[in-house]
């Protein structure tokens, strides 16, 4: 009796074991982090206020160390008017950093629920190492032509491939499934657009287990 159970034991884990091996299949929005964007102060500000907001920010802020006497003499005019329109200036260029970081976070940072785990994604490839007519070196991307013919996706779109055992290309147009770990790091490439070459940064990596053709 107690060899049957410890059998079964032993059935259950192995069941369990086969079954957590399977790689996850995952969309690309699945791979953005889930980012709590708070309220929008600047939305509630006409025309002027606005205006007056970003002329200030340039003239104390970005060019602080440039700025003319008749430019920071502007500056107390418009933080009077903003005063007297009940506007703290400081208060919203504190909120212009929360939103630019969080913007960031949202178009940059991996999501680190996918991260050191199996998983499955499928997409396009953009070779950046060729050793005869395989890929060993690639970037994973979303849509036909992202790279190339059209702007880069954010970083967390971008998926930095190597892949000794290389895959066959056999054009652009034939989509893939990347099999393996992703990682969070940050890389940037040199690419080949139709009007010249950029930068294209990418915030994950993987060494991929398998490269296959989607079916």
């Amino acid at each position: 009796m107690k060899q049957l159970i410890l059998a079964g034991l032993l059935a259950s884990l192995t069941v369990t074991s086969g079954f957590a091996a399977e790689p996850r299949n995952l969309r690309w929005d699945d791979l953005v982090p889930t980012v709590t964007v708070g309220d929008n102060p600047f939305e509630a500000l006409d025309f002027r206020q606005k205006n007056d907001l970003a002329k200030l920010y340039r003239i104390e802020v970005k060019d602080a160390a440039t700025a003319s006497d008749f430019e920071k003499s502007q500056a107390l005019t418009i933080r009077e008017n903003l005063d007297a329109d009940g506007l703290d200036p400081d208060w919203y260029f504190a909120q212009r950093e929360r939103l630019m970081a969080e913007h960031t976070r949202q178009f940059n940072a991996p999501n680190p629920e996918v991260l050191a785990q199996s998983v499955r994604v499928p997409g396009y490839i953009l070779p950046l190492e060729m050793e005869g007519a395989m890929a060993v070196e690639f970037l994973l991307v979303p849509t036909v032509g992202a790279c190339v013919h059209t702007p880069p996706p954010a970083a967390n779109q971008l998926i930095h491939v190597s892949y000794p055992k290389g895959y066959p290309l056999r054009g652009m147009y034939d989509p893939v499934w990347i099999i393996g770990e992703l990682q969070a790091e940050t890389q940037i490439e040199m690419v080949a657009y139709s009007d010249g070459q950029r930068n294209v940064q990418s915030s994950y990596v993987m060494t991929a287990f398998e490269v296959e053709q989607y079916k």
